[in-house]
């Protein structure tokens, strides 16, 4: 059996938190108004209510704010037959008080608000609440640690700039070549008729050779100057 009692002044300022969002959720009202009314009614000694410590109330007014992101952070976490409203109600609230701790609480290391969460769940609902809460803990701390350099307010100067465009080229002129119009497909049989064609065209140049051909000289004459005798 764990001794509780020896736990610093923000583990009792967790397990306020948690106790306080466990009411706001069963009587679904505003848990920043529970805290309001506990430090109202700690005023009264009377009352005998404890007053609410500043943590508390950082924790229960952030985790407010926060609901949606970490609701959405816890079940990306839960294994797929679990759904995070399928869980106990206490288990709900302290995964809700760690997870805003890893997400949103620069002054606490991750390794703390885990090993805090795993103690409040052995506390509240037993040894068997403990290991997976440890694992779901674990993973948002993993998954918060990969995102790191685009967290918090620090994410706007962490996004590269996009560079701006850079200056058009001018453009190549056109090749006359591409501009051309194509010369029609030749139609089956005209390489045959082309060929005929230069075939005949050689044979009409060959005969006008042969009319025009000059008359060879007799054999007596002479036909160059130099060899004259």
């Amino acid at each position: 059996m764990q001794d509780y009692k020896r736990h610093g002044a923000r583990y009792r300022a967790r397990r306020r938190a948690v106790d306080i969002l466990f009411e706001a959720e069963t009587r679904d009202i505003d848990p920043v108004a529970i805290v309001e009314d506990r430090a109202e009614l700690s005023q009264d000694p009377a009352n005998a209510v404890a007053p609410v410590a500043d943590y508390t109330r950082t924790i229960v007014a952030g985790a407010a704010e926060k609901l949606d992101d970490l609701d959405d952070a816890i079940e990306r976490h839960l294994t797929e037959d679990w759904e995070l409203f399928r869980l106990p109600a206490v288990d709900r609230q302290i995964l809700r008080v760690a997870a805003w701790e890893i997400l949103f609480n620069d002054e606490v290391d991750a390794p703390i608000s885990i090993k805090e969460g795993v103690e409040m769940a052995s506390e509240y609902s037993g040894q068997q609440a403990a290991p997976y809460i440890n694992v779901v803990l674990d993973g948002i701390a993993q998954g918060a640690a990969a995102n790191a350099p685009f967290a918090g307010e620090a994410a706007d100067d962490a996004y590269p700039v996009a560079a701006e465009p850079a200056a058009a080229e001018p453009e190549a002129p056109v090749s006359t070549a591409e501009t051309e119009p194509e010369a029609p497909a030749a139609e089956p049989g005209a390489e045959v008729a082309s060929g005929a064609a230069e075939a005949a065209t050689a044979a009409e140049a060959a005969e006008i050779a042969e009319s025009t051909e000059p008359v060879a000289a007799d054999d007596d004459e002479p036909t160059d100057p130099t060899s004259a005798q």
